[in-house]
């Protein structure tokens, strides 16, 4: 059976993340494994050590101290993933009745989400983790760069969750969309749902006749779609679009794996994630 990685934390996301994550699992009838990842704080660094500057005795004495602190904050930490888990846990039992397995492990949260992605179908994040407070009209570090470095579908959760009853694919004849026109098709996550193709630019004979192909070929496999050509900016046309539709997920394609992409700042992608407040699924 497939397996759908949701990653939580104490953001204001974990909720939202929790329950598109029950969503996605009971239309997919997949388990479920619930990961935290505890990051280890050295207190040195909280602290400030300016044990150099004073005596030995003294430095002695707060080494012991900042070694208390580390060892308490660590304990906390455990025990406050432990909670969070089992809140999620109970969260998603509400709304799906498959296998959930807790994962807690302390580590890096980008390599450990990366280790742990092998063994699943789909990633789940929210847009932003838990210093989300901060800077919130951007999204978070953590997840800009799983996307970059992921090989799976990731979706990302907004702040508050709606269910999602259609799908908008921001269509731009890259081989990403593509992969993510063949994952419409075959996926039972989004089977029966009416799909909107949306493509930015200037009206064209090439463009139209490629939107025309993509809802024919989805049409012919007993979907329901229709596509829309609108002009401007990739990004402004697909916030635009998706404000007027608050129940639909948005479907596009991810960063490319180039090193070149990954010092783009402001790309597409990027710039959407941080205007939708919907569920995005990013697939390369």
């Amino acid at each position: 059976m497939s397996k759908i990685l949701a990653c939580v934390d104490a953001s204001p996301y974990a909720m939202s993340v929790c329950d598109l994550t029950a969503w996605l699992a009971s239309r997919s009838k997949s388990d479920i494994e619930l990961l935290h990842v505890v990051q280890r704080k050295s207190a040195v660094a909280t602290r400030h050590d300016y044990s150099g500057a004073i005596g030995l005795g003294v430095k002695s004495e707060l080494l012991e101290e900042l070694t208390r602190i580390e060892e308490a904050q660590g304990k906390l930490a455990v025990q406050s993933g432990r909670a969070l888990l089992n809140a999620a846990q109970t969260r998603i039992e509400l709304n799906t009745g498959g296998k959930i397995e807790q994962v807690h492990l302390h580590g890096g949260i980008i390599e450990t989400i990366l280790e742990r992605e092998a063994e699943a179908e789909l990633v789940v994040m929210g847009k932003r983790g838990a210093s989300s407070e901060f800077a919130t009209a951007h999204i978070g570090s953590k997840i800009e760069r799983v996307l970059r470095a992921s090989k799976k579908p990731l979706v990302v959760a907004p702040q508050q969750f709606l269910q999602p009853e259609e799908v908008v694919i921001a269509y731009d004849g890259g081989k990403s969309i593509l992969r993510a026109l063949e994952y419409v098709a075959s996926s039972p996550i989004l089977n029966g749902m009416p799909v909107h193709l949306i493509m930015a630019g200037e009206e064209s004979e090439s463009r139209r006749g490629d939107l025309e192909r993509v809802v024919l070929t989805i049409s012919a496999n007993g979907g329901n779609a229709d596509w829309s050509l609108l002009p401007g900016a990739p990004d402004k046309v697909i916030a635009d679009y998706m404000a007027d539709r608050p129940s639909s997920m948005l479907i596009m394609g991810a960063h490319g794996h180039s090193p070149l992409r990954t010092l783009i700042v402001g790309s597409t992608t990027t710039a959407v994630i941080r205007a939708i407040h919907a569920p995005i699924l990013l697939i390369r």
